[in-house]
């Protein structure tokens, strides 16, 4: 005869898994913009990393207070289009001359939190792609990344495409050699 089961007790959560995202990177709405610059991945980094001449070109961040450390706070004004200008306060998780800057910012009392990258991958000598975005997490991540993505994106279209014009210009008067605006 077979034995009998005990009855399932229903309890509040019972058998309520989260799944977590694969890879071990951060999960979320990924917003990008990437563009092919021809200079030097060196070049790039150096007007990407001179946080201090940022307002003079870049359109996104208009007004910029700290310096790239590790575990270091960033003050920045952030002018997304169509949108008033916000401050916020990043903190630095990662940086590598000529290749990376990763901040993160929780907003919302961590309702909100994101990744953002700026990432410079070299392609030849003279030239390389860099890849501008943001990967959007928390409770209300996705609400947020869907509500601003459009303008998000159009932010980040406009920094790398001024990037370009001031690395590829950087590049011309250094070196005499032509560059897509030639």
């Amino acid at each position: 005869m077979p034995a009998i089961k005990a009855p399932k007790v229903f309890t509040p959560g019972a058998g309520l898994t989260f799944k977590k995202s694969g890879g071990g990177g951060p999960g979320g709405e990924k917003i990008e913009h990437r563009v092919g610059v021809q200079a030097p991945a060196r070049v790039v980094w150096q007007v990407l990393a001179d946080l201090d001449a940022w307002p003079e070109w870049n359109p996104l961040y208009t007004k910029v207070e700290g310096k790239l450390a590790i575990g270091g706070t960033l003050v920045l004004t952030v002018q997304l289009p169509d949108e008033a200008p916000e401050t916020i306060r990043p903190v630095v998780t990662d940086w590598t001359p000529d290749s990376l800057i990763h901040w993160k910012l929780s907003l919302a009392g961590g309702l909100v939190r994101s990744v953002r990258y700026l990432e410079i991958d070299e392609l030849a000598e003279a030239s390389c792609i860099f890849a501008n975005g943001e990967i959007m997490g928390g409770l209300l991540g996705r609400y947020v990344a869907k509500r601003m993505g459009r303008k998000m994106y159009r932010g980040f279209a406009a920094m790398g495409e001024a990037l370009k014009v001031r690395a590829e210009a950087q590049w011309r008067a250094e070196s005499g050699n032509p560059t897509s605006a030639s």
